[in-house]
């Protein structure tokens, strides 16, 4: 047994008295519902239909008695006002009703004086069953980390219960956390049985004021009677009651950006700018980060930066000298004597001081063997014979280095001895779990190229070893993005669901490492960062090039899910995530932010806040961001959303743009203009005529599934036209 506090023994004995009485019950949704006023703490209390019972904390004053002043009812809500020493409380209480199967629970504070917390207690006691006071037993799936969303998803095992997903608007605490200069990160969390939300302590002198009122608490809870009895229905559960909760949440307005400028921007820094660039033996290589000539040149820069160029000039039907300066220097990556692609470049890999355990010549990062042989299969499958080449040159080693770990890679290995350098993350954790995904990935492109089904062998005995890693798979957010895409293919192509539900455990793994909150406090004004998401499981800040390729590999996810019956949970998530970071993803280029909240302290290079160069990382609001450098390497932000967001018009002064995902777009020159967005119904999104010249615009007739109604829009100071429309709409565009 767990051992447990004071605070839940006093409230667990307190709730299980058969004479408590309940100020408020009521039934809904197949649960009963009932507050309580006890001492210092007001509860809700949520029993499911076979009798097992959790009790929310709605409003709390240490060493207190509350007294109920009034009770309210309107419409779905139920307000309480609660005098306390500490001033008056107001919780809002949402119960669910019809479709929507989410408790709502809201919590406002007017302090009658300037209030300190030094401590406070979380907000969920799992009671049991009525009249026993033997706590419920459990295990706790998903917890917060760090500035990630505030959420629990939990099972309640015994009694037999369900399942919960908490997950708490930290959005709503901006106040409390700007006045008292704390943070929202770790917040949600605890240990079996005392979990749920805690108030940062306010351990500085920076109390709340008085007279000013104060989100406490804004809790959303989705129940569920289903105990998953083995990780693919715990993936769907948690997808779905993930979406649930989504579809309840206040989310912050989006702002059109305009692409197309941003990109000339970035193109022209990133191909002008001597910081970006460094010169070995007659070749030009991008630095990894904005003047770090201290690190050599490395194959998986070169490549990250080319492939977005690759789909801007295929958008475009253009033409990019950069791209000819990179490809030219990719073949000295390859080393004759071990058949394979190397990550540094040979000529200057013995100039490392070696500061960092991954940075000697022969020391491979599981990942950075595997992602760039994933990108030159791209290019080799559009026809570059180059690429070809050393991407089928190095198969025999990558399978060799596969076989060698039987497709469990560790962190760091020698290139010439398959020696572990580095065999786990943190000691018990293992290796890079998500890294059979990718060689899954990559196996699935050779087969695509040559035909030849060893590969295809390779990809599955390797996609089943991403079997019963649960929410631990996660090691990096664009490979096992990737992965989670060429599952989806192996389930395509093999027709067995073991490799779709797999696809959907990579997906679970992603939404886990994201924030689904806004950091309006300190410097986090300055930016959106909702939905952001975070490049590594216990990454502190957030990171544009694992954000780019992650929208990438939605995108491509979406579009292999074309015609299959794929979970709606799962498509309405990816489509906000990528809605929300075309409105987000400006605001890594430095030149967007003020020069204040920009890190004193760089670790790799400079960082120039004039260039539209992307900041590696952004932070929770109190910390400055840009502290690891500007990354070159993540260039490829705008290169990646215009070709997929931006539909081009032959011979007209206009665009289409939406800032969800399309299907079925066809560029022709004939009228009407037709796709499909790739959303879910129950939310809508943008969709712009985007006017690219000085010439005038038509007069446009758009219509939405079928219908002969024409809808309309309204005209922007720039000229543009916009529209809201169902996230899964048929969209047709006429005009003359």
């Amino acid at each position: 047994m767990n051992a447990t506090s004071a605070w839940l023994l006093s409230a667990n004995s307190k709730l299980n008295n058969p004479d408590l009485t309940a100020v408020y019950e009521q039934q809904a949704a197949a649960y009963s519902f009932k507050v309580y006023l006890i001492d210092d703490s007001c509860w809700l209390v949520a029993a499911w239909p076979k009798g097992s019972r959790i009790a929310f904390r709605i409003a709390y004053s240490p060493n207190d008695r509350l007294e109920l002043i009034k009770v309210l009812e309107k419409d779905q809500y139920i307000t309480f006002r609660i005098a306390s020493l500490m001033g008056e409380y107001e919780a809002v209480i949402q119960l669910p009703a019809g479709e929507n199967p989410v408790l709502h629970l809201t919590t406002t504070l007017k302090a009658a004086a300037p209030l300190l917390f030094p401590y406070w207690p979380r907000d969920i006691v799992l009671l049991g069953a009525a009249g026993s006071d033997v706590l419920a037993e459990g295990e706790i799936k998903v917890s917060q980390v760090g500035t990630r969303s505030g959420q629990l998803y939990f099972n309640l095992t015994r009694p037999k219960a369900g399942s919960v997903l908490y997950l708490q608007n930290l959005t709503a605490l901006a106040d409390y956390n700007q006045d008292t200069e704390t943070s929202a990160g770790d917040t949600v969390g605890g240990e079996w049985p005392e979990i749920g939300f805690a108030l940062p302590p306010t351990l500085k002198n920076k109390p709340l004021e008085a007279g000013k009122s104060y989100v406490l608490s804004d809790a959303f809870i989705a129940f569920s009677e289903e105990v998953p009895k083995d990780e693919p229905e715990m993936v769907r559960q948690y997808l779905d009651l993930l979406a649930a909760v989504y579809l309840q949440l206040p989310k912050p307005e989006t702002t059109y950006m305009h692409w197309p400028d941003i990109l000339q921007k970035g193109l022209t820094d990133l191909t002008d700018s001597p910081g970006c660039w460094s010169q070995v033996d007659g070749n030009h290589y991008f630095n990894a980060y904005v003047c770090d000539y201290a690190t050599p040149p490395e194959i998986m820069v070169q490549l990250a930066v080319l492939l977005p160029l690759l789909d801007y000039v295929e958008w475009n039907d253009g033409q990019l000298e950069v791209m000819k300066k990179i490809k030219d220097g990719l073949p000295a990556f390859y080393n004759k004597e071990l058949g394979t692609i190397m990550r540094w470049h040979p000529k200057v890999a013995d100039t490392m001081e070696g500061e960092e355990e991954h940075k000697k010549p022969m020391v491979m990062d599981s990942w950075y063997l595997q992602h760039p042989l994933l990108n030159l299969s791209r290019l080799a499958l559009k026809g570059d014979k180059m690429a070809e080449k050393l991407f089928l040159d190095s198969l025999d080693f990558a399978i060799k280095v596969a076989h060698h770990f039987d497709y469990a890679w560790p962190v760091f290995y020698k290139m010439d001895t398959l020696e572990v350098v580095k065999a786990e993350t943190q000691p018990g954790k293992g290796g890079e779990k998500d890294v059979p995904g990718l060689y899954a990935h990559i196996m699935l492109q050779a087969w695509e190229l040559t035909g030849n089904k060893r590969y295809l062998a390779e990809a599955e005995k390797a996609a089943l070893r991403l079997k019963g890693l649960g929410f631990e798979l996660f090691y990096q957010a664009n490979n096992t993005s990737f992965s989670a895409g060429a599952l989806l293919r192996l389930y395509k192509v093999t027709k067995k669901e073991v490799y779709k539900e797999l696809s959907y455990l990579c997906m679970a793994n992603v939404f886990k490492n994201v924030s689904l909150w806004d950091c309006n406090y300190g410097y986090g004004k300055n930016f959106p960062s909702f939905f952001a998401l975070f490049p590594l499981n216990d990454a502190p800040y957030t990171a544009v090039y694992e954000e780019q390729e992650v929208f990438c590999a939605f995108h491509d996810y979406l579009r292999h899910a074309e015609g299959q019956d794929i979970l709606p949970s799962l498509r309405l998530l990816i489509a906000e995530y990528i809605r929300f970071l075309v409105d987000r993803a400006v605001y890594y280029y430095p030149t967007m932010l003020p020069k204040e909240m920009l890190s004193d302290e760089v670790k790799t290079g400079e960082v120039d806040p004039n260039l539209w160069i992307a900041l590696e990382d952004m932070h929770d609001g109190w910390e400055k961001s840009g502290e690891v450098g500007q990354e070159v390497y993540g260039a490829g932000n705008a290169f990646g959303i215009l070709p997929r967001h931006y539909m081009q018009v032959e011979g007209q002064p206009f665009m289409i743009y939406t800032d969800y995902p399309t299907y079925g777009f066809s560029p022709k020159k004939h009228r009407p203009a037709a796709f499909k967005l790739a959303g879910d119904p129950r939310l809508s999104c943008r969709l712009m005529l985007v006017k690219t010249d000085k010439g005038k615009m038509p007069e446009f007739a758009v219509t939405l599934n079928g219908s002969k109604s024409i809808i309309k829009g309204k005209k922007t100071k720039a000229g543009h036209l916009e529209f809201a429309v169902p996230g899964d709409g048929e969209i047709r565009i006429n005009w003359k």
